[in-house]
């Protein structure tokens, strides 16, 4: 009884470590936003990378693949764990459906797909680093891996000529000057040194013993390390190493002796993000699908889907584009980045009304992008609907206001602490507003042509 007690509370606690408002509504969410246990790096390379990878401050993760074709949540319906967001049609048995999903790869051709235009409408988006999904945990390859048939080699797509998806992507970014970084699943659930065919596959884990099968278990991890190998020896260099399926660490697959070949080697300085893994390979955490609920002191990111899947699937909620610059205001101002998750269809486009939404962000960004990009958190950094960042130098501060969709402008902001030095100056144009101090109260008068949409402040503090 007291055992379970205590998952109770403990359950309680990591839900309240998320705004409640942040959640989504098929309810899943990794909330882990705890930062006991970062280890820093010390290799003076990843150190500045980290620091370059910090004034970004807004990415986007693409998730595409076999789950984009019929637009269902991506890899998990193969999953057999009875939890309400893996959904499967009724009438099918487990077997025909997880037979019927691995076949899918006969119907991937995406002849639509144009590695350019993503990059340039992410572009347009104000979006500075992308993260591709090279292999979800279902296993499908969308590169050229050696190791396995299971691959976009083997698809109707292979005979438009250049098939290697993941290296037009890769290649298109960094083209735009993106920062640049590789999703990769540590967990495979096509390969059957992972789940075995001769046992059941009950959860997402291995569905055997390591102690009883080794040799299968050590198939597995040379299958794994063999593929990471394969990325970073053809497909790089690369910024950041994303590494998913936190219930196998990359410690198991043995990815040390592959980060320090290559950082040695072709990627200088890279990030390694073993998700959830506390240690010295998770350079920056990665909170899902929510913010955490107080401003974080190590390098963090919140990664959140544009609708509610990471994949594409049809009709998809979107948030409006008022939405995501007001998660991103937030997440900059608690000390962390925002990586957006946009699912591409199954012909390869991202579709018009998230296009839409990229570009309002983009233009947006055009306008108050100085109040986000390369800024720091600040000790003040909230208030109501008024979130503050600053430049690096601590001379500067910004005020943001995080307009609620349908809300009006108010006339006036109020605040307390960050006390203005000098005039207070609406971005991006400079203008000056009436502003009055009294002890730590701050009261500036806003324009009334105001647009309806979040707006930032800039002045300098008093040392």
């Amino acid at each position: 009884m007291k055992k379970y007690f205590f998952l109770l509370l403990l359950t309680l606690l990591l839900m309240l470590s998320v705004p409640i408002s942040a959640q989504e509504p098929d309810g899943y969410a990794f909330q882990n936003s705890e930062t006991s246990g970062y280890v820093a790096p010390t290799d003076t390379a990843v150190r500045e990378k980290l620091a370059a990878w910090q004034d970004l401050k807004f990415g986007v993760l693409f998730h595409w693949g076999l789950y984009s074709i019929p637009g269902i949540v991506e890899s998990w319906s193969i999953c057999s764990e009875d939890v309400e967001w893996i959904k499967r049609p009724t009438g099918l048995s487990y077997d025909a459906y997880k037979q019927w999903y691995f076949n899918l790869y006969q119907r991937f051709n995406p002849t639509q797909f144009d590695a350019s235009a993503w990059a340039s409408l992410m572009q347009e988006s104000g979006t500075k680093y992308m993260i591709f999904t090279t292999k979800h945990h279902d296993g499908f390859c969308l590169f050229d891996s050696r190791l396995t048939d299971f691959s976009v080699r083997s698809t109707p797509y292979a005979q438009q000529g250049d098939y290697d998806i993941a290296r037009q992507v890769f290649d298109a970014f960094r083209q735009k000057g993106f920062m640049v970084g590789a999703y990769f699943s540590k967990p495979d659930w096509h390969c059957p040194f992972y789940w075995n065919p001769h046992y059941a596959t009950p959860n997402r884990r291995e569905n055997y013993r390591r102690e009883r099968h080794p040799d299968w278990w050590k198939a597995y991890v040379d299958f794994a390390h063999g593929q990471l190998a394969e990325l970073l020896d053809g497909y790089g260099p690369f910024d950041i190493l994303w590494l998913d399926g936190g219930w196998v660490t990359g410690e198991e697959v043995n990815i040390d002796p592959l980060l320090d070949k290559a950082r040695a080697e072709r990627h200088p300085g890279m990030l390694a993000v073993d998700r959830t893994i506390r240690g010295k390979n998770e350079n920056y955490l990665t909170p899902e699908r929510g913010i955490p609920s107080e401003q974080q002191l190590v390098p963090w990111e919140s990664c959140i889907p544009l609708s509610n899947d990471w994949g594409w699937v049809p009709n998809a909620p979107y948030k409006s584009a008022q939405q995501v610059v007001n998660s991103l205001i937030e997440v900059v101002a608690k000390g962390g980045s925002l990586l957006l998750g946009v699912g591409p269809t199954a012909a390869g486009e991202i579709e018009a009304p998230c296009a839409e939404r990229l570009r309002k962000v983009g233009a947006w960004l055009k306008r108050y992008g100085e109040a986000i990009y390369a800024t720091r958190s600040t000790p003040i950094y909230h208030e109501g609907n008024l979130w503050f960042t600053a430049s690096k130098d601590g001379h500067t501060r910004y005020a943001l206001y995080a307009l609620p969709d349908g809300d009006n402008v108010p006339t006036e902001l109020v605040w307390h602490g960050n006390l203005p030095q000098g005039s207070v100056r609406l971005l991006p144009n400079g203008k000056r507003l009436k502003t009055s101090v009294n002890g730590e109260e701050v009261r500036v008068t806003l324009p009334k042509n105001l647009s309806a949409e979040s707006f930032a402040l800039s002045f300098t503090v008093k040392p």
